[in-house]
């Protein structure tokens, strides 16, 4: 006896939704909190002089910036780790 067709496709259809949910992986990277010490959830996140402005450094996933205030996408405040001073980061990259 064969299966219909419309019986198969809704099992497929469950068991791709059970392996997308299974294999979302942690949370999406967020916006930061003015006030909030953040983790970097990026790999590697660049620390610039103003918004688009000169690179001086870079933060790595899993340390961390103090967002002071937020600009048009752009985050200024205290990268901690091997940058020890203040810069922009993009915004939306934190844990």
């Amino acid at each position: 006896m064969s299966v219909p067709r419309t019986v198969r496709f809704a099992a497929f259809a469950a068991a791709v939704g059970a392996v997308l949910l299974l294999g979302s992986g942690p949370a999406q990277a967020a916006d930061g909190t003015v006030g909030t010490r953040e983790t970097v959830c990026a790999q590697d996140l660049f620390v610039r002089t103003e918004p688009v402005g000169a690179w001086m450094g870079t933060l790595y996933k899993g340390q961390t910036f103090l967002v002071e205030s937020k600009q048009s996408g752009w985050a200024y405040g205290f990268a901690y780790g091997n940058i020890n001073r203040r810069g922009w980061v993009q915004d939306g990259w934190f844990c």
